[in-house]
């Protein structure tokens, strides 16, 4: 596993603990209540970053699957300009 992996799993598992708990903060509240409201932007917040994070991580498998990963490194070098 490369640590890119690594850190995008874990970003992805902190923010589905970080949801989950918002999510039961939420069932607490009063539905309406300016507190529900907060909590649900939030809640979508962490989808979003979800999104990302699960994008990213598809992204990296496809690539490291072709054997793309390493030439990408490669062709990221300075180049001259003219």
């Amino acid at each position: 596993m490369r640590q890119t992996d690594s850190l995008v799993e874990k970003a992805i598992e902190r923010i589905l603990e970080l949801s989950a708990d918002v999510q039961i903060k939420r069932r607490a509240t009063r539905n309406g209540s300016s507190a529900f409201r907060e909590f649900s932007a939030v809640i979508a917040a962490y989808g979003d970053a979800l999104e990302v994070l699960t994008t990213l991580q598809q992204q990296d498998e496809y690539c490291s699957s072709l054997g793309l990963l390493g030439s990408l490194g490669s062709s990221r070098e300075p180049r001259a300009t003219l």
